[in-house]
């Protein structure tokens, strides 16, 4: 029997080993826990870089073939000198809760960020601060997004380059190290070039590098080099875009109803830019990050750095364009969910391997610290990836969970909490009159059946209901916020149906 078919991936790291046979999983469980050893390693790379975009989703990378003419050639060699991870997840879909999952390696209800609004709660420990503590230097530079428009300097990081909210494409103030500065040029530039200039610095520390781009968040607004690149190039819609009946055929009535709002097809961002222009100057956006990725890459290589240095390239959250009539994020169809998720670190990761596990954003804290050789704290609800970076084979999870809390703002997307496997997705709706879904992902990719009133998959259902509420009582997860600092309101368990 596979260890992990009896795993649950909300066991803490003691109990998901001692799942597999009780005691008799101690060894294991030493045998886990020293595999990423500082000292049981030697071609393990000491410093990181993590570079982060917006919104940009799983499949929109050139060797992925969609679109079918765009060309990301960094991110392929990523791929091709690294490792792609092929299913990568955020356990929430919308830009604060996510990046405040990646630093704290916690789900959005407890680490309390679940919106655009709320603030990080006092207290709070971004994982930089314990690699400060095991003498790294850390510095943050690009969006910070999380419970306010501040760019205040955040614990954690020895240098600081932010700016307020989304920021803007062009001509940014930049706060750095607390002083306001403006800046000329393109955003995804300047922030690069703000990189290199620190890796350049003299030091006899490890390092690492956050490198958090604005891009490619709507409105899009391309680097002049690269705008109307695709101008001329044919798009292919989702055959769930379509507007007929059987699309709509045991949908949830908020996704027909949202397709002629902010976030549906119809009148998508108040009708501001048409559909084809809106998907190509998403994709012409996307390649200044791709320049940036090259660009770190370069440094690296030229340097005699990429030896020593991981680097990881993710992004907060997917995007539709629109399948299901919906553009934009936060609910759990694949293409809002997913994320990209590439690596490399030759010596150590095997040039052109894939990873299939089902990682989550809240593994990134655990995975670097690991690498830092510090021990994951209990309050961190993600797992460390790097024995699968190494080519390891150990237990791991055989499902994702997922949040999303209604926002006042943004009234269309309802609260969500679901679960994925391998196979299946249940996605249920909270505070609502309205049906939850089912979909069959090997059988139905693009999610297009939904099989919840299906008696054939019945008792499947009431399994990953219980699986999704046991997750949320164990996690401290059964209380929704109401809105901002208001409090709290319980939720019950109910049943699947």
């Amino acid at each position: 029997m596979n260890p992990s078919s009896k795993l649950r991936p909300d066991t803490s790291r003691r109990d998901f080993l001692f799942a597999v046979g009780g005691a008799a999983a101690l060894p294991l469980l030493n045998a886990y826990a020293a595999l990423p050893g500082a000292e049981s390693n030697p071609q393990r790379p000491k410093n990181v870089i993590f570079i982060l975009s917006d919104d940009h989703r799983y499949d929109f990378m050139g060797f992925m073939g969609t679109p079918e003419f765009l060309q990301t050639p960094n991110m392929d060699r990523m791929a091709r000198e690294g490792l792609h991870l092929q299913n990568a997840f955020v356990s929430t879909s919308l830009c604060s809760p996510s990046r405040a999952s990646i630093l704290t390696g916690q789900y959005a209800h407890k680490h309390g960020v679940v919106d655009n609004n709320s603030r990080v709660p006092a207290g709070t420990t971004f994982f930089p601060q314990l690699l400060q503590k095991k003498g790294y230097e850390t510095a943050f530079m690009g969006k910070w997004h999380m419970g306010h428009n501040s760019d205040e300097p955040r614990p954690g990081f020895d240098k600081w380059i932010s700016f307020t909210g989304q920021g803007v494409y062009f001509d940014p103030e930049l706060n750095i190290d607390g002083q306001k500065v403006f800046a000329q040029g393109y955003i995804s530039d300047i922030l690069t070039d703000h990189a290199l200039q620190w890796l350049q610095k003299d030091r006899d520390k490890p390092f690492f590098l956050y490198l958090s781009h604005k891009a490619v968040h709507a409105m899009f607004k391309p680097a002049p080099r690269h705008l109307g690149k695709y101008e001329n190039d044919p798009l292919k819609y989702p055959a769930s875009m379509a507007d007929t009946p059987e699309n709509y055929k045991d949908k949830p009535d908020w996704v027909k109803q949202q397709r002629n709002s902010w976030h549906g097809v119809d009148y998508m961002y108040h009708g501001d830019m048409d559909y084809d222009t809106f998907y190509r100057r998403y994709c012409e956006t996307l390649l200044g990050i791709d320049d940036s990725i090259g660009r770190i890459l370069d440094y690296l290589d030229q340097h005699q750095l990429s030896e020593s240095t991981l680097v990881m390239y993710m992004g907060d959250n997917g995007f539709c364009f629109g399948e299901h009539g919906l553009i934009d994020k936060r609910h759990m169809y694949e293409e809002s969910m997913r994320v990209p998720l590439l690596a490399c670190a030759p010596g150590m990761i095997k040039p052109g391997s894939t990873i299939k596990q089902m990682i989550q954003n809240i593994d990134i804290a655990p995975t670097i610290l690991d690498l830092a050789g510090i021990t994951t704290p209990e309050n961190m609800d993600g797992l460390s990836f790097l024995p699968l970076l190494q080519g390891r084979e150990v237990p791991w999870r055989d499902a994702v969970f997922y949040e999303y809390y209604w926002e006042r703002n943004f009234p269309q997307t309802p609260t969500v909490h679901g679960i994925r496997t391998d196979r299946y997705k249940y996605i249920h709706y909270h505070g609502i009159w309205d049906i939850d879904e089912l979909y069959d992902l090997q059988n139905d990719p693009q999610e297009m059946h939904n099989l919840i009133n299906n008696p054939e998959y019945k008792n499947l259902i009431e399994s990953l209901n219980q699986r999704m509420f046991d997750w949320l009582e164990k996690t401290g997860g059964m209380l929704i916020p109401l809105r901002r600092d208001t409090g709290f309101r319980a939720i019950k368990r109910k049943t699947g149906k």
